[in-house]
């Protein structure tokens, strides 16, 4: 294994990228590079094997993205390019960041061939080709196993958030995936922490790779974390309702290690009055969809998560996290604690720890080399009383199937008698529905309004949903 450059460049102007790339890049604002972009992409574009040690949000979908582009055929009608992704959120989010990167290049299919989709849709868009391919590793194999799906012509694997993928059980489906790719290839492993599961499979899935790190990038000034003593689990919801109450957040994401506390946290603080949802890898996809949906448009205050569904959420201000319990490897401490202080903004890290915890205290302790000071809970705030959030949100039956876009969603609210355009928040298209924010106090009007007029020349069904 080599290390990289330490001559990293700083702009992308500077790299050996086609012409239309680098113009695309240029007219999409993207001037500086980060630094696992700087320390990846003359790597990759020189066709070596790259290990990347990253958080989420470093800016690696762009750097291997770059790769993959750069090297791409159009006229070649073939799968040259696989990515895989541990969960079908982060996949959607990797396919948009590349179909952006792609926008100069003519011709160009990606595909996204996820779990929790229809699979005859699937069939069909394979049957027509495509260029590069974005999916989960079950939906990747099952394709393969029927004869669907044909790795033969790939030259470029991408591994995303590959710590994720072993933790969810891929190893077998990963294998199995490898032993359809040519031997001859180009490999990127890209994992947010680097355990010893890791380290064997970059042993034998790359050859000679370079490995980049990336430091988690927050300062104590960026990030504020606090640890707080809790007698054992009984206690732990009521602390997690001392805290929020006393930092009165108005977005905060809670990680729990268990699918079980996940949904215990999130009914103890929704008895309690706020607005929280839980999402784990047992739900149905339309409801992870829905409850991405309603988190990430400020329809929901309180997002309680296991960290396997937490990847791929794509929220760019989050002012609180919280970890109910302390991760089992202090690496993922530090990688949930990094979805908080991004870009710049103050963030705070809130962590619940009792007396069985206390090795796992001092191992984080080892890798921050820093001592942590355990502090009391703080009581509850006088006449407090969570506030609601200021968006609620209307789900339509018709989405990107049924060819609805954002600017008629946006028409038909505010048409005669609709609602203020001002008063729309985000919205969020997927195959078969769509989801937009409205402000909570026009949410029926808006309702009404899409019962009695047309979107897209045709009715379809719309309610309130949320929590």
């Amino acid at each position: 294994m080599t290390s990289p450059d330490t001559n990293h460049p700083r702009d992308f102007q500077s790299l050996p990228l086609e012409p239309a790339l680098l113009k695309n890049l240029e007219d999409l604002g993207y001037e500086r590079l980060t630094e696992i972009q700087a320390a990846a992409l003359p790597a990759i574009v020189e066709g070596r094997d790259v290990i990347g040690q990253a958080k989420t949000g470093s800016g690696k979908t762009v750097a291997f993205g770059l790769g993959l582009l750069h090297k791409l055929r159009v006229e070649r009608f073939r799968v040259q390019s696989l990515v895989l992704c541990p969960t079908r959120e982060l996949a959607d989010q990797v396919a948009r960041e590349l179909r952006k990167l792609a926008r100069a290049i003519h011709n160009i299919k990606i595909l996204t061939l996820c779990g929790g989709m229809p699979f005859g849709p699937q069939i069909g868009s394979l049957k027509h080709g495509a260029h590069i391919v974005v999916g989960t590793p079950g939906r990747i194999e099952d394709h393969l196993r029927k004869g669907n799906l044909d790795l033969s012509n790939v030259e470029t694997l991408v591994l995303d958030e590959a710590d994720r993928m072993l933790d969810m059980g891929f190893q077998a489906v990963l294998d199995q995936i490898l032993a359809e790719l040519p031997q001859q290839r180009q490999t990127l492993l890209f994992s947010a922490t680097y355990p010893k599961t890791i380290d064997a499979l970059a042993n034998r899935v790359l050859r000679e790779p370079v490995k980049v790190e990336v430091a988690a990038g927050h300062t104590q000034s960026t990030i504020e974390q606090n640890y707080y003593r809790v007698e054992n689990n009984e206690a732990r919801p009521a602390a997690l309702y001392q805290l929020l109450a006393n930092y009165d957040v108005s977005s905060a994401l809670v990680f729990c290690n268990t699918k079980r506390e996940t949904d215990e946290a999130a009914q103890a603080l929704k008895r309690a009055g706020f607005a929280a949802l839980a999402l784990h890898g047992d739900m149905e996809q339309k409801d992870r969809d829905r409850t991405l949906a309603l988190f990430a448009n400020g329809s929901a205050s309180i997002l309680v998560a296991t960290d396997v569904a937490a990847r791929g959420l794509d929220i760019e201000e989050l002012p609180v996290v919280v970890n109910y319990h302390l991760a089992r490897d202090p690496e993922v401490h530090v990688h949930r604690v990094g979805r908080t202080g991004r870009a710049g903004q103050k963030g705070v890290a809130l962590s619940l720890v009792s007396k069985k915890e206390i090795y796992k205290l001092e191992r984080l302790e080892d890798l921050m080399q820093q001592k942590i000071t355990l502090q009391e809970v703080p009581d509850l705030p006088r006449a407090f009383a969570p506030t609601r959030p200021v968006m609620s949100t209307l789900q339509i039956d018709g989405g990107k199937k049924q060819k609805v876009r954002a600017g008629d969603v946006v028409g038909a609210l505010t048409g005669e008698g609709g609602i203020d355009g001002g008063q729309i928040g985000k919205i969020q298209l997927f195959d078969f529905s769509t989801f937009v924010a409205v402000e909570r106090a026009v949410a029926k009007k808006a309702l009404n309004k899409l019962a009695s007029g047309k979107l897209k020349g045709r009715k379809f069904r719309a309610r309130i949903v949320g929590v």
